[in-house]
């Protein structure tokens, strides 16, 4: 079941509100869509996406998950981090069932997705291979069949193409968009590529930094387009992104 993310003058703060992280965040990522997240380092990116998974409680607003608030308890979170969050003493057929077998989601038809899922994410025969003797691409790869296993409400990847290798990330740009095709989850995706960020992002979010906001939201015509990622205008608008973090005081 797809869910919309609304997040309502959301603020988060340590040290009795002396350190302000993110400041009066608002935004709405509708059902069925990719909604990229860029800007300049300590911006607040990452606490953002921990606030919508429900691993940080907020200071002040809220977040709500198809209109309810966010409870990671009642809502089928899909959540892949930088490392992606794969357990070392599972195989990859453990790490993948791993969100199915806790929310107790087994269901008939499950072991037969699995292997379709691998095949088509090109990581079938490696079930019974632990993390470590994986590349980064193949371990990306299982982080995003777990979340896809579980048919999320939401997914939120944080950097998750970050580690890779460049053509490797691109590799794994296409298999994540291929996957979104066939299942059009909702999505949040932190990202410090501007390529990338115009390459899967429906809508693009610049926040600023001290304290993170939400400087500009830019809806992208360039989504999804192989062919536009070699045109003049995906230069322009990577080059109208750029220019705007450094506005900013970041860099990208």
């Amino acid at each position: 079941m797809r869910s919309s993310i609304d997040i309502g003058n959301l603020s988060v703060a340590y040290d009795r509100g002396q350190f302000i992280v993110l400041d009066d965040i608002s935004l709405t990522v509708p059902e069925g869509t990719v909604c990229a997240v860029i800007g300049p380092s300590g911006c607040g990116k990452s606490t953002l996406l921990r606030v919508v998974a429900g691993l940080q409680k907020p200071t002040a607003g809220n977040v709500l998950i198809g209109g309810n608030p966010v409870n990671p308890k009642k809502q089928k979170i899909g959540f892949v981090p930088q490392n992606y969050g794969l357990l070392p003493w599972r195989t990859v057929k453990e790490n993948i069932l791993l969100g199915c077998r806790i929310r107790k989601e087994m269901e008939a038809d499950t072991m037969e997705r699995l292997a379709v899922m691998m095949e088509q994410l090109g990581i079938q025969g490696l079930e019974d291979r632990y993390p470590r003797e994986l590349s980064g691409g193949q371990q990306q790869r299982v982080g995003l069949a777990r979340s896809f296993l579980l048919r999320t409400d939401v997914l939120l990847m944080d950097e998750p193409f970050s580690a890779l290798d460049a053509i490797t990330r691109e590799d794994m740009q296409e298999v994540f968009l291929g996957l979104w095709q066939k299942h059009a989850v909702t999505t949040m995706l932190v990202t410090h590529y501007v390529e990338e960020a115009l390459y899967l992002g429906q809508k693009i979010v610049l926040m600023s930094a001290n304290p993170g906001r939400i400087a500009q939201v830019l809806e992208n015509p360039l989504f999804g387009s192989s062919e536009k990622r070699q045109q003049p205008e995906f230069f322009a608008m990577g080059r109208r992104i750029r220019n705007l973090i450094k506005e900013m005081g970041g860099n990208a």
